[in-house]
């Protein structure tokens, strides 16, 4: 199978690629995280991701368009709902769906096969929300949609990005996220939803390190 595996850092990449090449898939990476900030950090994570593909010898293709300013423009519906839990999946939800689609459609457009992504190997971002946008665009594109749980693989990739002694980024992107990582107050009030909506029985939005 002939892969686009869509990379949102190079870290993040390391045990997707191992796995997928174990499986006998061909990867090639495409770059393409417009949400981060600031520009410096966004420059930072690319070239750890050019650095990356080098040293596996993958193919990379980059998208070299800062859009932070789209990005703003995608999320502002939603920021002036209160800080909850859900909104935070809200959010993150416009960007997951923006960066899954560029994958989908460059995959669909460049005779791919198949398309997925490093997200998968998060453990803190929401799989089957992530699953339900994938599957949409492969509906929409008419491209397949490869899903694997590269969770399992946490300890793993972080150990072959130290080997690599990549850049290990503190937070996952976006301005939002960046207070999410360093707000006392917003750590604190998302703490306390998460135990909320454990007592109510709902799915728990994983918190920040």
């Amino acid at each position: 199978m002939n892969l686009l595996l869509h990379i949102c850092c190079g870290p993040c990449a390391c045990y997707p690629l191992k796995k997928l090449r174990e499986e006998g898939i061909s990867v090639t990476g495409f770059f393409f995280n417009p949400n981060i900030h600031p520009y410096t950090e966004w420059e930072r994570r690319l070239k750890t991701a050019e650095q990356f593909a080098e040293s596996r010898e993958m193919p990379l293709i980059v998208d070299k368009n800062y859009g932070l300013r789209e990005f703003v423009k995608r999320v502002f519906p939603v920021l002036d709902e209160p800080i909850t839990l859900k909104l935070a999946k809200k959010r993150c939800g416009v960007c997951w769906a923006w960066r899954l689609e560029a994958a989908a459609k460059l995959a669909k457009q460049n005779g791919f096969e198949a398309f997925s992504s490093s997200l998968f190997y998060s453990i803190y971002q929401d799989h089957e929300l992530m699953k339900k946008i994938a599957q949409n665009l492969e509906k929409k594109y008419e491209i397949k949609f490869f899903y694997e749980d590269f969770r399992v693989g946490w300890d793993e990739g972080i150990k072959i990005s130290r080997e690599l002694e990549l850049y290990r980024q503190p937070y996952c992107g976006c301005v939002f996220s960046e207070e999410d990582r360093y707000s006392k107050a917003i750590r604190k009030e998302r703490k306390r939803l998460a135990r909320e909506m454990r007592r109510q029985g709902e799915i728990e939005w994983p918190s920040s390190n």
